[in-house]
């Protein structure tokens, strides 16, 4: 077993990982990368997450000439183009560093300081003062009989990579996962049901944005079955069955692939955690303080496997927190974090920071809600260009400070508008000085003029 040392071990090619090797190593110091196969150089996001399930939603927005399965094919084959591209320019951002060294291969720890690294027979010994661990997350697949020896079970990750189109795709789960393939397959021309264990999808939403959302996927072809609590799945010829109550009452759905989205669990399954004495939670993730230390101060977690927001943008904020340990002041912490927005790409798309209506109501705060559907605002003529009417836009308030407490934008442009109205809210710019602000014309920003122009559809 041939030995390495390093200034700094990153186990996992992710976002704040290559970020952070990629600093370090232009600064002269000892850098090993491990990823543990070469098709995830980059990654989660470029490679099984955002970039090929956003450029998947694109293509079923915009689809090409041919049939729906000749449409689908097309988006396929450029999302794996796209992503290659991309991987290839990843690996090259730290390939090209002297001091940087790129390891294929799984991680295992033998000790607080000491990581083993296999590849098939060839094994490597690495030891560093300064551990990263970013590998990320992998999708749940909950147990239910017959689910996991299903020949018809797809991942998230199994899905985006599908040769063929599926005439009927069953959904588990109604959560942010479940509903972007849930309208980018139905726009695509799969008959799409999902089947959801609770009353309504988005539970984390206000049941009238809830509802709103429901409303656009079930007019793009989304059937949904809501209170289905799914007790078995097994092969037919051709397909899969799936077998659910409600309310007492058996039910069956017939579907040519099942997709599993019920969240994503950390990855940490063998990384030998216990030998370094890296403590985990509850649900399996790195404990991490608010400067992502693990119980071994020299050893990191950023990304999803720390538990946190499961965002890229998260991982990157990661990197400039462990930066600041290990090369500024030392002050910045996840306590810096202030609405954080996010995104979710059904089309269009609904993006949301801060509270929503029902947690400030919940809270006691003064509150007054404007609210706006897409179709009515005359200030945005952006989304009548574009043919995008559906949707709609709702702040809520705070009736004493004028300052936004939460906004939830459906509607074209949204994943770029919340971005417009976080950084308002970080800043304490007030609802009064968004609305007076002038904005580019035509643009999906100017809706703000009107929007919060208008009389407050509840106060509490």
């Amino acid at each position: 077993m041939d030995d390495m040392h390093f200034d700094l071990v990153v186990i996992g090619f992710g976002k704040g990982g290559k970020t952070l090797a990629a600093a370090l190593g232009k600064l002269g110091k000892r850098v090993a990368m491990i990823e543990q196969s070469a098709a995830m150089y980059g990654g989660t996001c470029i490679n099984i997450g955002c970039v090929p399930t956003k450029s998947l939603v694109h293509h079923a927005e915009h689809p090409g000439a041919g049939t729906p399965p000749e449409r689908h094919r097309q988006a396929v084959e450029a999302t794996r183009a796209l992503t290659a591209a991309m991987r290839g320019k990843n690996f090259a951002m730290l390939d090209t560093i002297d001091t940087v060294t790129v390891i294929t291969g799984k991680a295992t720890f033998l000790d607080p300081k000491t990581v083993r690294v296999a590849a098939g027979e060839d094994v490597l010994r690495v030891t560093a003062e300064t551990i990263v661990i970013n590998t990320g997350a992998v999708p749940t697949v909950p147990a239910i009989p017959g689910l996991r020896e299903s020949t018809r079970l797809l991942t998230s990750t199994d899905l985006i990579d599908l040769d063929h189109l599926p005439k009927h795709l069953a959904i588990l789960g109604g959560g942010y996962v479940g509903v972007e393939f849930a309208s980018t397959y139905a726009q695509f021309g799969s008959a799409v049901t999902v089947l959801d264990a609770a009353p309504r999808i988005m539970p984390r939403e206000d049941e009238d944005i809830a509802a709103a959302a429901t409303a656009i996927l079930r007019g793009a072809g989304v059937e949904f079955v809501s209170d289905a609590h799914v007790t078995g799945v097994r092969d037919i010829d051709n397909g899969v069955e799936i077998t659910y109550e409600i309310d007492g009452q058996t039910h069956t759905l017939a579907a040519d692939e099942v997709l599993a989205a019920t969240g994503r669990t950390p990855a940490t399954e063998g990384l030998g955690l216990d030998r370094a004495g890296v403590r985990t939670t509850e649900t399996g993730a790195v404990e991490v303080d608010e400067h992502l230390r693990t119980s071994q101060p020299h050893i990191f977690a950023i990304g999803d496997v720390n538990g946190g927001p499961q965002f890229t943008y998260i991982s990157l904020d990661d990197y400039r927190i462990v930066a600041d340990q290990l090369l500024g002041g030392g002050k910045r912490s996840t306590r810096d974090r202030k609405f954080i927005p996010y995104t979710v790409f059904m089309s269009p798309a609904l993006s949301r920071a801060g509270l929503t209506e029902r947690e400030a109501v919940a809270r006691g705060l003064p509150v007054k809600v404007v609210e706006k559907a897409i179709a009515d605002i005359a200030a945005m003529p952006r989304s009548k260009i574009v043919g995008e009417t559906r949707g709609l836009m709702k702040f809520v308030v705070d009736r004493e400070t004028d300052l936004i407490l939460g906004a939830t934008l459906l509607g074209v442009d949204s994943q770029e508008l919340i971005n417009l109205v976080t950084l308002a809210m970080r800043h304490d710019v007030t609802a009064t000085e968004l609305r007076d602000s002038v904005y580019t014309h035509p643009s999906s920003s100017e809706a703000f003029n009107e929007v919060l122009g208008t009389p407050p559809v509840r106060t509490h």
